[in-house]
């Protein structure tokens, strides 16, 4: 076969799949799938077989839609194993903390939760360590959790809050109305500020981080005592927040996470 040909094809399959990583659980119809990728059907639906075929995308007979398949996360499982998202972060979580000098966390999500994977003191003399490592909430709750519910499409991001609406009155009554309306005004802002909803006295600002797909798969959070995250003091935080944000997605792609 010419090279041409298949390089072409597996370029087109590599978009594919982006899109479809970008579609979240519900996932897209042909005719969405070809609009985003600028090709015409035929092409599109060809180079879909071949992914279903060989388990990189799953198409769902009764709804004729496609998302990614069963071998597209144990490849993603397989490379989060090789890169620790722990070590490629730590050197924007250091600098932050050492900016700010309040405490960084970086949450990752997991399924319909936000996990806490590495935490940096900052110099502060009165600590907000309110998350331990490896503790595990729904997303939405802290600044990480709602960073990332907030970036994910729409109709994913209902469905999240519908799921995990159970759980919502362990945090200070909080209802399902206004996880909802957090999650828009932090997409407006495009940024995550919460005050007082897990520890009294303390608030918090946070980011998405995303993958080389555009997923937001983690987060970076900057936690003080209320006193120090003011509205003076938020648009500060928030540029720190973005430059380490872009620092750690960096590292990310390059280690092709």
């Amino acid at each position: 076969m010419d090279t041409t040909v298949e390089g072409g094809s597996l370029k087109r399959g590599v978009l594919l799949l982006k899109i479809l990583a970008s579609a979240g659980m519900r996932g897209l119809a042909l005719t969405e799938i070809a609009a985003r990728a600028a090709l015409p059907h035929p092409s599109a639906h060809r180079v879909l077989r071949q992914l279903v075929q060989e388990g990189l995308a799953d198409h769902h007979a009764e709804t004729r839609r496609y998302r990614l398949g069963p071998l597209a996360f144990e490849l993603g499982v397989a490379s989060s194993m090789m890169y620790d998202i722990r070590d490629l972060c730590e050197p924007a979580m250091a600098a932050l903390a050492q900016q700010t000098e309040d405490t960084i966390y970086l949450v990752v999500r997991s399924g319909f939760d936000a996990v806490c994977m590495h935490c940096r003191e900052g110099s502060f003399p009165i600590k907000t360590l309110v998350l331990d490592v490896g503790s595990r909430r729904p997303l939405g709750i802290g600044a990480g959790g709602l960073a990332i519910l907030s970036a994910v499409p729409l109709e994913e991001q209902a469905h999240i809050i519908e799921r995990i609406a159970p759980s919502l009155d362990r945090y200070r009554n909080l209802t399902v109305e206004d996880l909802a309306a957090a999650c828009a005004q932090a997409r407006e802002a495009r940024l995550a500020v919460i005050r007082n909803r897990l520890n009294l006295g303390v608030s918090a600002v946070g980011l998405p981080l995303r993958n080389a797909a555009g997923q937001p798969v983690a987060a970076l959070s900057v936690a003080a005592m209320s006193q120090r995250v003011t509205a003076r003091r938020i648009p500060l935080l928030a540029d720190l927040l973005r430059a380490a944000a872009a620092q750690a997605e960096a590292a990310l792609r390059r280690a092709g996470v």
